[in-house]
């Protein structure tokens, strides 16, 4: 897990030095944090239960880097006054998040074999994300600079973009002899090989929609609500083939930021 870690963290340090360096001819730099909570949407519970997304819950955290272009000087002028400099900024980020998993719903209250099995079979999801996203803001994005001086105090944006995402699935059991690796300690259903715990990698499409809130001149909070849709299934250590397993891990995570302009 180091060793991915370490993969991610070589191409963001790339990433910002390269977007850092491009502030000298004219991009204006911004960094922040952002953490909040998830709830993320596996193989773990039942689909569409209130118990199963209320409690396979989890936190996150992350800093983010944005390409700003509403201070370009050394363009021309038709770029300057472009709508793309007044409407978009490009974000990078890398970010943790973790969660635990439990099941939850009608076949899980049973109380028989298979109900224990699945009481007893517990999880976590963690994951680290590295990508870029474009960000959309509709009002002009230069009124907002502004915002504490007679301009837009308030800047929604939607965005779109992918992430390289680090899984690090562990999974447990109390039942039987408590061996992960004992397909009868789990829910008979299941074919042998659902569960895992082994380390993995895979992609990820990410589309948010928040709010940015001009708090000083160099300065911006931000509220923002995300989906994460995972190109695999084994994020959460189960990868059962059953009717009900019917897309990939996703997740959705209500995140606040601060924000703060460097140059």
């Amino acid at each position: 897990m180091k060793l991915k870690i370490t993969k991610l963290l070589f191409p963001l340090a790339l990433i910002l030095s390269v977007q850092l360096s491009y502030s000298q001819i004219g991009f204006s730099n911004e960094i922040g944090i952002i953490a909040g909570p998830i709830a993320y949407q596996s193989d773990f519970g039942e689909r569409y239960d209130f118990d199963t997304n209320s409690g396979n819950t989890g936190f996150g955290i992350g800093i983010v880097y944005y390409m700003n272009f509403d201070y370009i000087s050394n363009y021309s002028r038709s770029f300057r006054n472009s709508y793309f400099r007044d409407h978009f900024k490009v974000r990078a980020e890398l970010s943790w998040n973790k969660t635990t998993l439990n099941h939850y719903g009608q076949w899980a209250d049973k109380d028989n074999v298979a109900g224990e099995k699945l009481r007893t079979h517990s999880g976590e999801a963690q994951n680290w994300n590295l990508g870029a996203q474009l960000e959309f803001y509709p009002m002009s994005l230069r009124s907002f600079s502004y915002g504490r001086r007679g301009g837009d105090k308030f800047a929604p944006f939607i965005s779109l973009g992918a992430q390289y995402v680090a899984f690090n699935p562990s999974v447990t059991t109390t039942y039987g002899d408590q061996n992960i690796n004992n397909a009868n300690n789990f829910f008979p259903s299941w074919e042998p090989g659902s569960i895992t715990d082994e380390n993995g990698s895979t992609f990820s499409i990410v589309g948010s929609v928040g709010v940015r809130y001009k708090l000083t001149v160099l300065s911006d909070l931000m509220v923002d609500f995300r989906v994460q849709s995972f190109f695999d299934d084994k994020t959460d250590g189960l990868d059962h083939q059953l009717a009900s397993n019917k897309t990939n891990d996703w997740l959705v995570w209500l995140n606040f930021g601060y924000i703060i302009y460097l140059d």
